[in-house]
């Protein structure tokens, strides 16, 4: 196969790959505002967010919830 039939196969690939990107992240769009009406979507991305990061410490979550209640102490008092 020669340089130029592997970079349009290439090229072909990432392309579809961008494409179902697209099609995932406007999927998601429409999810989320299905449910804008039921829940608060905006809280519900902070718990995701929060869910995601606190999955990824394992062990070391105690640790963050102890800085957490620090942190939010602090930021209450202002």
């Amino acid at each position: 196969m020669s340089n130029k039939e592997v970079v349009k196969e290439l090229v072909e690939k990432l392309l579809t790959i961008e494409n179902e990107i697209s099609l995932l992240q406007e999927d998601r769009k429409v999810t989320l505002s299905d449910y804008k009406d039921r829940l608060d979507i905006k809280a519900f991305r902070a718990a995701l967010r929060i869910a995601k990061i606190k999955s990824k410490l394992g062990t070391s979550e105690d640790a963050l919830d102890n800085i957490l209640d620090v942190v939010e102490d602090r930021l209450t008092v202002i």
